[in-house]
């Protein structure tokens, strides 16, 4: 039997849909639908039952060519939702565009926590990225993104190949924050002093809120070796910014951020997930 070549097909796309509500005292998972290969593991509560924490899964274990993952939470009124996963995200060498969209709402009265570990964009890939976080009223906003361009522990430099995100960020459908991003593998601004300044990792914080200038004097005094970062606050939203020599190190800096502002911004000390630690 010989069946029709349009059957069969390199890529594998995946689809996620979460969506949260608050029940007393407890943030509750109300939808979980699932396409193709992405999971969440079974929803926990370290902190208590008003922390809902889920650990993102992509069982391939890496993005090819033709593969597209749409992500999207829905963090409902006065929840409190934070997000990460249990390993890194590699992007593979592919002939074609591999595509991410994440789409984040949060509702009035809701914190949503966006805690992935790093996303490895291997030479060679064609990696697109783009994210969508609506606020509505005052909800709070924890979000941060770690990319390694190459593997440089394989002596794998990004020669190759393309890395492209965008990221919007509105509250009540004003814009925050609007960011496009493009590095073409072997570019000149992956060594320029303007560029990535020789460094294959660089990495994002933003979250919601303002703080005083002794904190933001204390956020800007944290030394990570192999990393050079510094903060900005802008109207309703504190930016972070660091270039490092291993995504190891970028994810020691944001850590040691998060434990600093967790508290001041969101009301909470900072907990790490366990799966960080395995």
């Amino acid at each position: 039997m010989n069946l029709p070549a349009a059957l069969f097909t390199p890529s594998w796309p995946a689809e996620l849909e979460l969506a949260y509500a608050r029940h007393g005292e407890r943030t509750t998972p109300v939808q979980r639908r699932h396409l193709g290969p992405l999971r969440v593991q079974k929803h926990l509560y370290a902190e208590g039952p008003e922390v809902c924490q889920h650990i993102i899964v992509h069982p391939p274990g890496g993005i090819a060519g033709g593969d597209r993952l749409d992500i999207s939470a829905h963090a409902g009124e006065n929840t409190w939702v934070q997000l990460t996963s249990p390993g890194a995200a590699k992007w593979y060498r592919a002939a074609g565009v591999a595509r991410q969209d994440l789409r984040l709402r949060v509702d009035a009265g809701a914190t949503l926590e966006w805690l992935p570990q790093e996303t490895i964009i291997y030479a060679g890939a064609q990696a697109e990225l783009h994210t969508q976080i609506d606020l509505h009223g005052d909800a709070r906003l924890l979000y941060w993104d770690i990319v390694a361009l190459g593997r440089p522990a394989a002596d794998e430099r990004f020669a190759s190949g393309h890395f492209q995100a965008a990221l919007d960020v509105r509250r009540n459908g004003k814009l925050l924050w609007h960011e496009r991003q493009r590095v073409a593998g072997g570019d000149g601004l992956l060594d320029s002093p303007i560029g990535l300044n020789g460094q294959p990792v660089f990495a994002t914080l933003l979250v919601s809120g303002e703080v005083d200038s002794d904190l933001l004097e204390r956020c800007r005094e944290l030394k990570i070796d192999g990393v050079r970062g510094d903060l900005s606050q802008l109207s309703g939203l504190l930016v972070a910014r660091c270039l490092a020599s291993e995504a190891l190190k970028a994810r020691a800096w944001l850590i040691e951020l998060w434990r600093l502002l967790r508290p001041a911004l969101l009301g909470r000390e900072a907990v790490p997930p366990r799966i960080w630690s395995t």
